[in-house]
């Protein structure tokens, strides 16, 4: 995985991890709505679980059962891996993995303080990234992931650690983003496009032949016709995934010295221009046009 990219990404979700983003605020529920949970779904785990970064719904399409060990890719405050432990039931697992620190500790105090403090004793928590799982072969049910593969430089990687870890038989149920056609060059090459899910996205058909090439049989990647502008419905959002308010301040600075993409506009500057610019940039684009939220089945 480029050490470059990964640190970005790693820097731009650790800051979201500490913005105090909730289903508490209308926005972000919003977002999580327009992807497919429902209300019900949202009150039944902790309000700090969903940060409004869901492309889609990955536990209302992966047919979980009881008894069942489900694999989270980027389990991020953990709202899937909760949804999925209610699935699995006490005899199942669920398992988050995510590569930011802050991440994990925001998922491990969030399981700990739901059901009234009683937690949840069927879930774990790994800080890894998700082309290095630290599974053993063929441990696991069902993969699933939430708007994160596509932020993953080596795509074919991360497809292999997945065929790995899964059982024979097991399957893959993910919502990402992937490109219906090639982006213009000005967006496919902006490391904070990246970072807002938009630049590392592949075409749908790579999508496809990578599973397919990393031994994987009955795949679908479905264009769910999901308007990727729903996050702007989080106040200032400028690009898909990684939501913006006024909560997230000097603290989504990037190492780098760079805002992400989906910061909230700030004070003029000579810092701020990079975060401008790309708005200015996503304002010229329809990001419906040329990217999907999609619905990825496949079977080893």
């Amino acid at each position: 995985m480029s050490t470059n990219i990964e640190e970005v990404v790693r820097s731009r979700y650790g800051a979201v991890a500490v913005s105090k983003l909730s289903s508490e605020q209308d926005g972000v529920r919003a977002v999580a709505e327009a992807f497919g949970y429902s209300a019900d779904e949202l009150r039944s785990i902790p309000a700090e679980a969903n940060m409004g970064l869901s492309c889609g719904n990955p536990t209302a399409t992966a047919n979980l059962r009881a008894g069942e060990t489900v694999v989270d890719l980027g389990s991020g405050g953990g709202l899937d891996v909760f949804l999925s432990a209610a699935k699995v039931g006490p005899t199942g697992r669920a398992i988050g993995i995510d590569m930011t620190p802050e991440m994990i500790d925001l998922a491990r105090r969030n399981a700990a303080r739901a059901n009234d403090g009683a937690g949840y004793p069927n879930v774990e928590f790994h800080l890894a990234t998700i082309d290095r799982l630290p599974l053993a072969d063929n441990s696991v049910d069902c993969v699933i992931s939430n708007c994160v593969i596509n932020l993953a430089p080596d795509k074919s990687a991360v497809f292999r650690e997945i065929a790995r870890v899964l059982k024979p038989g097991g399957r893959l149920a993910v919502s990402d983003i992937a490109l219906k056609q090639p982006l213009p060059a000005e967006i496919a090459q902006d490391v904070m496009a990246y970072v807002g899910c938009i630049a590392g996205a592949v075409q749908i058909e790579d999508y496809k032949r990578g599973l397919i090439e990393a031994g994987f049989s009955n795949v679908e990647v479905i264009d769910s016709g999901s308007d990727l502008n729903a996050y702007a419905k989080i106040e200032n959002q400028s690009a898909c995934c990684s939501p913006a308010t006024t909560q997230i301040t000097a603290e989504t600075r990037l190492s780098s010295g760079a805002y992400s993409c989906c910061a909230p506009a700030p004070a003029a500057g000579a810092d701020e221009q990079p975060l401008n610019a790309l708005a200015e940039l996503l304002t010229r684009y329809n990001v419906n046009d040329y990217a999907a939220s999609v619905k990825v089945f496949a079977v080893k």
